[in-house]
């Protein structure tokens, strides 16, 4: 039974992540948290145990999620190294402060951090084309029905966001695209189609330098973190299959509601 939900959970985390472009991590760490208070069988999960081990199972529902989209070519490649030049600094200083964070405190910043990125869901507007080039540092071009539109982002902006949310990857394990995928589309105005893809890649290439620094610190609990690659990796392709063939209005919505109530919880379950 204790395998089976380990696999359930990898899975369900990687293909609600991947669909919206989370990464997973938002719903993993929590998951593990909330477990830990009720479930004997996970009192190993400890804040530093659980952020490492999301970051290392993100690594492969980034890489089979990216996978699947380079496939599709929906993966702006430029902008994802312009915006990894800051998310992986920022991602080092995370793992380094995640040693010095106490569970209480833990579980009551990522709250509200899970509150925020439920608000930012609320604020996502439809995207707005543009006919023509805009010179607003890079822009970059989006070919819809025959016709090509354009998105644009100044660089050092873009790399300020990325370090600022670099870090909340490698302190709470969440992968990054929780925020960035708002990020892209409310103050870059991404196309969705290219946001969530462009955000798995990143949280592929993060993760992978976030799980070396956990691992440095011997956060990785292996025995266990073996057990959720598996559905992590189904998860994440199954994702990346479904986000091509829906509209994810529904499946944010349902994340939106599931945010809020692991939000309120870890805060109050912090206070007490």
């Amino acid at each position: 039974m204790f395998i089976i939900m380990m696999i359930l959970l990898g899975f369900l985390s990687a293909f609600l992540g991947s669909i919206a472009g989370l990464g997973g991590g938002i719903i993993f760490v929590p998951s593990l948290l909330l477990l830990h208070q009720f479930s004997p069988s996970f009192s190993w999960a400890t804040p530093q145990a659980v952020v490492g081990m999301s970051l290392l199972v993100m690594i492969f529902t980034g890489l089979s999620s990216t996978l699947t989209y380079v496939k599709q070519k929906r993966v702006d490649l430029k902008s994802g190294f312009i915006f990894l030049s800051g998310s992986v600094p920022g991602a080092l200083i995370g793992v380094w402060l995640n040693q010095h964070i106490h569970p209480e405190p833990f579980q009551v910043t990522f709250g509200i951090i899970m509150l925020a990125v439920s608000s930012l869901f609320f604020l996502r507007t439809k995207f707005t084309l543009q006919n023509a080039p805009n010179q607003y540092g890079i822009s970059r071009p989006y070919n819809l029905s025959g016709e090509t539109y354009y998105y644009s982002y100044r660089v050092p902006v873009a790399w300020l966001v990325s370090f600022v949310i670099g870090s909340f990857s490698g302190l709470f394990g969440i992968g990054g695209g929780s925020l960035m995928v708002p990020v892209m589309l409310l103050l870059f105005h991404f196309p969705s189609s290219i946001a969530v893809p462009t955000s798995m890649f990143m949280i592929f290439i993060s993760s992978i330098v976030g799980t070396i620094g956990h691992i440095s610190f011997g956060n990785i609990q292996w025995e266990y973190t073996l057990l959720f690659i598996p559905g992590a990796w189904l998860g994440g392709v199954a994702g990346a299959k479904v986000n091509q063939r829906m509209k994810s209005k529904t499946v944010e919505w349902f994340l939106r509601i599931l945010l809020i109530l692991i939000g309120i919880r870890m805060i109050l379950q912090g206070l007490t």
